[in-house]
C-alpha cells in the first residue's frame, strides 16, 4: 500500500514536500515569526514519511525508554546540526540525491533489524554511529527543502531555531504514537511475524524512495 502511494506522488512532491500555503508564507515572510516556524517545523516532520520510517526502524527493537531517548537524541543532534548549517551557511546540495540517501537510510535500518548485517558480515555495525550519520543527512534533507525559497535574512537565525524546535516537537509526537503501538504489539504472540513484516515493508518503502528520487534526479 505504501509503495502504491509513493508511486502516485510526483517527483516534485517527493523532493520538495512543502504545501502551497506554507510555500506562500515562506516566500513572503519577513522578520521573526517564531511560533509560525515552530508550527511549520512540527507539521513538516509529522508528515515527513521518510524521516518517520527511519525512526520506526531505529526504535523498533528498543525496549527501554532511556534507549529510545538516547537514539532519538543522537538522530536529533545530527539533523539539527546540518539543518542549521545548511540553511544559515547556504550550503547547496541536490535535493534528489539527499532524499535518495534518506531513502537508503530506511533500507539500511530495515535490513539491520532483520539481522542482515550479522548474516552478511558476521557482525552488526554500530547502530549509534549509523543513527548519527544518517541524522546528518536527514538534516540536509530538511535544509534543501527550505533553500528553494529565498528566505529573508531578517530574523533568519531565530526562525531556523524555531523551525528546528518544531521539527523536534513533531518528531516526538509522531514517535509517541508509534512507541505505544509497538509496545502493545510486543505483548501479542504474533509480534515476531509482525516485526519481520514491518521491517520488510520498511526496506521495500526505502527502495521505492531511492528509485523515485534517482529517477527524479536523472529527469530533472
Amino acid at each position: 500500500m505504501l509503495s502504491i502511494i509513493l508511486m502516485s506522488m510526483s517527483f516534485d512532491i517527493l523532493a520538495h514536500g512543502i504545501d502551497e500555503d506554507t510555500r506562500i508564507f515562506l516566500e513572503q515572510n519577513e522578520g521573526v515569526q517564531f511560533i509560525a516556524f515552530i508550527y511549520i517545523g512540527a507539521k513538516h516532520m509529522f508528515t515527513g514519511y521518510d524521516h518517520i520510517l527511519f525512526l520506526v526502524g531505529v526504535i523498533f527493537f528498543l525496549y527501554r525508554s532511556r534507549d529510545v531517548l538516547l537514539y532519538v537524541s543522537m538522530f536529533t543532534v545530527g539533523h539539527s546540526i546540518t539543518l542549521l548549517w545548511g540553511v544559515l551557511g547556504d550550503i547547496q546540495l541536490n535535493p534528489y540525491l539527499i532524499d535518495a540517501i534518506i531513502g537508503f537510510s530506511v533500507i539500511y535500518k530495515g535490513f539491520d533489524n532483520l539481522g542482515g548485517f550479522k548474516r552478511l558480515l558476521g557482525k552488526q555495525p554500530s547502530t549509534k554511529i549509523a543513527v548519527l550519520i544518517f541524522g546528518l543527512f536527514h538534516g540536509f534533507g530538511l535544509a534543501t527543502k527550505l533553500q528553494e525559497f529565498e528566505l529573508a535574512s531578517d530574523g533568519l537565525v531565530a526562525n531556523m531555531i524555531a523551525f528546528n524546535i518544531g521539527v523536534e516537537l513533531g518528531q516526538f509526537m509522531a514517535l509517541a504514537f508509534i512507541v505505544i503501538a509497538i509496545n502493545f504489539w510486543r505483548k501479542l504472540p504474533s509480534f515476531q511475524h509482525f516485526a519481520t513484516a514491518i521491517n520488510t515493508i520498511l526496506m521495500s518503502a526505502g527502495l521505492m524512495l531511492v528509485g523515485l528520487q534517482l529517477t527524479g534526479y536523472y529527469l530533472s
